[in-house]
């Protein structure tokens, strides 16, 4: 053996040594991935991997996604040993417990050097197709000597054979995503067993079906291994997947290549075993110095490159780097405030008759041209979600600076893509789906709250209200599911004026998504533009007087029916004051006085009206109140006749408050 090829050797053996001392203190945990891909991981990090444990946030650093976060303790050990200085040996003696940084699987924010949270199988690969987009159009935006990094991710064959997996490869290959290279644990064992038992695809033909560069390597041999990475390096115009054939729980004397290591400590004595066959005899938790001090000359090699290239920062012309600067921020400039308030303005006068899906597209019409950042699209309904502008191009392989994306018929792809690139920094990204499509894609729309990266959700068809296309597309039970999510910004605008305030809201949430959801049919304009957002307090008087001693509550278009309501109540001489409600979550964050100026005291009488699923309602609704609303799915008619049918009316939002009233 090798002088290098024992280095390497020992460097490896750090990390399935913590994984499994970390998995066996805990009690729990996943052992095996870490020690089958500790060769492929310690070539990527010592060889290939650009970055700086000094500064974590280095906007030109490689990204390092695993995919296959059940094997956290590969990218914890990788942290400690390379130098993170939040990641100590004291957090990995933590593993797995309450308030440790080393939480079961990576969790983005714990730690640095976590770029994304990666429980869900699948999400970490989906995920990467953003952070390669984002990366690939801000360096034709600024140019290579600023942004001119890879995507690296390791993933397993869960990742591979949960459905986000597949569309998400399906994308990158379409895009062309050349500096996405994916590494995969090619391991051949699931929880229940051989994978035998339940695929027998053959991944490397489908991954070249869909466009992208592939490889095979023992991923036990090093230099097979760097060689392979290296060609995926040199391939441009494809993303590359190098299948790694490992053994999982690689050491471990009687359990390696079983299905034992997957998701369980090996126990004391095949710890103990492991040492004696991989040559580690040192103690748990500890790494002898030689081995240490050559992880933290890994981890020091990247500080020559951030020098260099903060360098090259300096020396951008001040308005492109004040650009770059800014975008990497997050902050949103004075111009869109400024448009926003001028469009409503222009609104209030015309007022239209829109539906808001088309008043979304208007206010994108503003922001757009002056926001570069934002980045578009739609899961193959463009034309009915209204999310492209005239000012964006598609983004493609040919023309990399384009800032729409066509995702095709892949949601939960789309939305695990927009985590990615809102986690890379330096875009912001928006798309579109029917709202009913939000239980396909929930699974990242959830890791967007969990991680709180700002991804705006344009969800059209919003409500029984999208007509003819029956009880299959019309959403009943999607706004209270959605509302449960914590940290998830729900904003339903009533009209074109409220749809530019949640525009503007969504644009100034930094610490969470939104989910702006927008009707199909014509609503009218309800109100004026007035002083600032009247939608960012979550809910206000938009008719009526604080006085009254009726509400009727509504959001979006049912708005319109308690104004309706209201004007049949005045006629028998009952004074209503309508509450227009576009989030519970940002009204839930006023002032006590405040809601009680707009929501009345508790012998108010309230009445609540939407064209959805009463669950949660009664949250606002008090002693005094009921609810219009569905009960059940929808039917297939013209709107208007669909709210007749299930008495979603003025007239029944009326009774109900005459009869509460008594």
């Amino acid at each position: 053996m090798t002088e290098q090829a024992a280095a390497h050797r020992d460097l490896a053996n750090a990390i399935r040594a913590l994984a499994m001392d970390a998995v066996q203190q805990a009690d729990s945990g996943h052992p095996g991935m870490p020690m089958g891909m500790a060769d492929v991981a310690t070539v990527l990090f010592s060889k290939f991997l650009k970055f700086d444990p000094t500064d974590p946030h280095w906007p030109d650093r490689d990204r390092f996604i695993l995919s296959a976060g059940h094997g956290s303790m590969l990218l914890y050990s990788l942290l400690y040993l390379t130098g993170y200085a939040d990641m100590t040996l004291d957090e990995l003696k933590r593993f797995r417990q309450l308030g440790s940084r080393t939480a079961g699987h990576p969790e983005y924010g714990h730690a640095s050097g976590i770029e994304t949270t990666t429980g869900p199988l699948g999400q970490g690969l989906g995920n990467s197709v953003g952070f390669a987009l984002a990366e690939r159009h801000l360096r034709q935006r600024f140019g290579a000597d600023i942004v001119d990094h890879f995507t690296y991710v390791i993933v397993g064959d869960g990742c591979l054979m949960e459905g986000v997996g597949q569309e998400a490869v399906t994308l990158a290959g379409h895009l062309g995503l050349g500096r996405l290279i994916v590494l995969f644990d090619d391991n051949g064992i699931s929880i229940d067993g051989p994978t035998a038992l339940s695929t027998s695809e053959d991944h490397k033909k489908r991954f070249a079906a869909a466009g992208w560069h592939v490889q095979a390597v023992d991923g036990q041999d090093a230099d097979a291994v760097a060689r392979a990475i290296r060609r995926a390096r040199n391939v441009t115009d494809k993303p590359s997947m190098i299948a790694c054939k490992t053994v999982i729980g690689f050491g471990a004397p009687t359990k390696a290549g079983t299905a034992a290591t997957h998701g369980s400590p090996l126990g004391k004595d095949e710890v103990a075993g492991a040492r004696v066959k991989l040559g580690w005899s040192a103690p748990p938790f500890e790494i002898p110095e030689p081995i240490f001090t050559a992880w933290r000359k890994i981890g020091a090699k990247g500080k020559s490159q951030r020098r260099k290239w903060i360098k090259r920062h300096t020396a951008m012309a001040d308005a492109d780097r004040a650009e770059f600067d800014r975008g990497q921020r997050g902050d949103i400039p004075a111009s869109i405030d400024q448009a926003i308030a001028s469009f409503k303005a222009r609104i209030a006068g015309e007022k239209p008759a829109w539906a808001t899906r088309k008043s979304s597209q208007e206010v994108l019409e503003v922001i757009n041209p002056l926001l570069p950042e934002t980045i578009g699209g739609s899961a193959d309904l463009t034309g009915s979600n209204n999310t492209k502008t005239a000012t964006l191009k598609p983004q493609t392989l040919a023309d990399p600076a384009g800032r729409y994306v066509y995702y095709g018929i892949r949601e939960h792809a789309m939305a695990a893509a927009m985590n990615g690139l809102a986690l890379h920094g330096g875009v912001i990204p928006y798309g579109g789906t029917f709202l009913v499509f939000t239980d396909y894609a929930r699974g990242a729309i959830r890791l967007s709250a969990l991680m709180g990266v700002r991804v705006i959700y344009v969800m059209t068809h919003d409500s029984i209200g999208l007509g003819e296309d029956g009880p299959t597309h019309q959403p009943v039970e999607h706004l209270a599911s959605l509302r449960a999510i914590p940290n998830m910004q729900v904003l339903r605008p009533a009209d074109t004026i409220e749809t530019a305030e949640c525009w503007q809201i969504a644009l100034e949430t930094r610490k969470g998504p939104s989910i702006i959801a927008l009707t199909r049919q014509n609503l009218p304009t309800l109100r004026p533009a007035g002083d600032g957002n009247l939608s960012a307090r979550g809910a206000y008087i938009l008719a009526g007087e604080s006085a009254n001693p009726i509400r009727l509550i509504a959001s979006g278009s049912e708005v319109q029916l308690a104004i309706a309501a209201r004007d049949l109540l005045a006629n028998e001489g009952l004074h209503a004051a309508v509450v227009s409600m576009p989030s519970w979550e940002l009204f839930a964050k006023q002032s006590d006085s405040y809601r009680h100026e707009v929501m009345g005291g508790d012998g108010t009488v309230r009445v609540a009206c939407e064209a959805a699923s009463g669950f949660g309602w009664e949250r606002w609704l008090g002693a005094k109140g009921a609810f219009v609303g569905m009960t059940g799915f929808g039917a297939s008619a013209k709107a208007g006749d669909l709210y007749k049918h299930f008495g979603i009316t003025a007239e029944a939002i009326a009774a109900a408050a005459r009869r509460l009233a008594q």
